[in-house]
């Protein structure tokens, strides 16, 4: 009993994107690789009736780094806020440390 070969999603987008971009047929380009012409033509038609997933996807993607970015901005203006408090609570953890030595307590 033989295994059905699987390929990957890499090897099939090179596969119809060669098949789009180039002048050959289908036949002409499973044959330079040794495939099925009826495989191929189900790979450029899965691309083709799924095409709207990828610009969907797309637009996910942007959406996510846009939240990403401003989830960073809060946090970069929160570190700036804890350095600046600390800053401070120094200055007046060493200023009272002086004035109690002043008075001597």
């Amino acid at each position: 009993m033989t295994k059905k070969k699987s390929y990957s999603p890499e090897f099939k987008a090179k596969i119809v994107r060669e098949l789009v971009e180039g002048d050959d047929s289908v036949g002409v380009v499973a044959a330079r690789h040794h495939l099925n012409a009826n495989m191929i033509s189900g790979w450029r038609k899965q691309l083709f009736d799924n095409a709207e997933l990828i610009y969907a996807q797309d637009q996910e993607i942007r959406k996510a780094k846009e939240k990403d970015e401003e989830h960073q901005e809060v946090v970069d203006n929160l570190n700036r806020i804890i350095g600046q408090l600390t800053v401070e609570r120094d200055y007046l953890q060493r200023s009272l440390g002086k004035k109690l030595d002043e008075l001597g307590l």
